[in-house]
């Protein structure tokens, strides 16, 4: 029986005019492995993204949530492993918000792991000879928020959150991973789900 797979991916921010992990997302298959992907574009907003993507869980009944979003600056493909409790963003979200050292929930824990299995993730993608390596720092912006929110929403539950970040595409500067081999690369991921 196929499975759901909720994949999303960031709208353009920081002044740039694409994002490479909603440009990967959308030319994904519609079936990777066993998993039916349902795609969703979410806005680069704290909180917002988060609502966006509970709304939409809730109405397909996702068995995994994998959540892509832009790292310049990185050259690798990097799941994450670990998603903290705090806000604190060094340029504005897209509707101009700038939290600085904010916890994202006062009540909640400090952090969470994600419940996907990264290290064997990272590895099928360096398999098919793109450089992947599990990453320890989700940052404190946009991304880092959603990933929280979505792992505090469903600790306990039978739902896995994930989230890789993926470098930028060419056109957008240095170090950067071609479209194709950044849309490859997600397929090995899931299929190491």
């Amino acid at each position: 029986m196929e499975k759901r797979l909720l994949i999303t991916g960031f709208d353009p921010f920081g002044g740039e005019s694409i994002n490479p992990a909603w440009e990967a997302v959308k030319q994904l298959p519609d079936m990777v492995g066993e998993y039916m992907l349902c795609k969703l574009q979410i806005p680069t907003v704290f909180s917002l993204a988060g609502k966006r993507v509970l709304e939409e869980a809730a109405r397909i009944q996702p068995e995994v949530i994998l959540c892509i979003g832009q790292a310049g600056g990185r050259s690798a493909v990097t799941p994450e492993r670990i998603a903290v409790n705090i806000r604190d963003a060094r340029i504005p979200d897209n509707q101009g918000n700038q939290p600085q050292g904010e916890f994202i929930d006062p009540k909640g824990p400090a952090a969470y792991f994600t419940t996907v299995p990264v290290a064997t993730m990272a590895a099928a993608v360096e398999l098919i000879g793109i450089p992947a390596t599990v990453s320890n720092s989700a940052g404190a912006f946009v991304c880092n928020d959603l990933l929280y929110t979505l792992l505090h929403h469903y600790s306990g539950s039978s739902v896995r959150v994930g989230f890789i970040h993926v470098p930028y595409l060419p056109e957008q500067g240095s170090p950067s991973l071609p479209l194709a081999d950044t849309c490859r690369a997600l397929e090995a991921a899931i299929c190491a789900l």
